[in-house]
């Protein structure tokens, strides 16, 4: 029995620390400089500020990024 509760706490925890991760976020333009302009937005909308966690220019630009709350 001990163990059945201890594995339901655990599971508890995981999921709680879990949900607590970054949300991502993506955006697109015809510039870099548009594109994070994009993901500014997203993020004051969202009230948190924002890390680039990628980017790429291949027949426009597009950035990844992650909001921190």
């Amino acid at each position: 029995m001990k163990i059945i509760k201890k594995l339901a706490i655990t599971s508890a925890f995981m999921l709680v620390s879990f949900s607590g991760l970054a949300q991502s976020i993506t955006a697109s333009g015809a510039t870099l400089d548009a594109a994070e302009a994009a993901i500014a937005q997203q993020a004051k909308q969202a009230g948190a500020s924002y890390k680039i966690t990628s980017a790429r220019f291949t027949n426009g630009a597009y950035i990844s990024a992650e909001l921190i709350k």
